[in-house]
């Protein structure tokens, strides 16, 4: 049963981890398009900007969302913006493998912290996976690698 004594580990989860996860899942998508000589910039959250390092925007409400904007890919290929769409949730997986071995190993306790970052990766996995639309030019990672796959069509702002 969830009780005000609760609330501590909510703010945890949902003002550190949550955002954590996030920031791992856009800098996958940042990774690749970099490693095809783009250019990417990641914002973290919504609202105004309240400080920005290099090309990485920290927004008032960090914690909501964040998003990679991309652009230069050298020779434009399809499957290349496949793989930058892959990136986020290929990078949420790997954060996961490397958390757990590192339980396994010893070298990180087993702590509720590890969980919810594990619990809130998979979330964006799968959420992210799933091939949908979620508005207008805001496709999930699925939706979009089945977009540039088959009709070639590019997103340069990607979530």
């Amino acid at each position: 049963m969830f009780t005000l004594n609760d609330m501590a580990t909510f703010a945890w989860a949902f003002f550190i981890t949550l955002p954590l996860t996030l920031i791992i899942h856009t800098g996958g998508h940042a990774f690749f398009a970099r490693i095809f000589g783009g250019k990417a910039k990641l914002t973290v959250g919504r609202g105004n900007i309240i400080f920005t390092v290099k090309r990485i925007e920290i927004r008032k409400f960090y914690f909501i969302d964040a998003a990679c904007y991309y652009d230069g890919i050298r020779k434009d290929r399809r499957w290349k913006h496949a793989l930058i769409y892959a990136g986020g949730p290929l990078f949420n997986a790997l954060s996961i493998i490397i958390i757990n071995g590192l339980i396994h190993m010893d070298i990180l306790p087993v702590h509720l912290f590890f969980y919810q970052f594990v619990y809130f990766s998979v979330y964006l996995i799968f959420f992210s996976v799933i091939p949908v639309d979620y508005g207008e030019n805001n496709p999930s990672d699925g939706k979009a690698i089945y977009d540039v796959l088959k009709y070639g069509k590019v997103y340069k702002e990607f979530y």
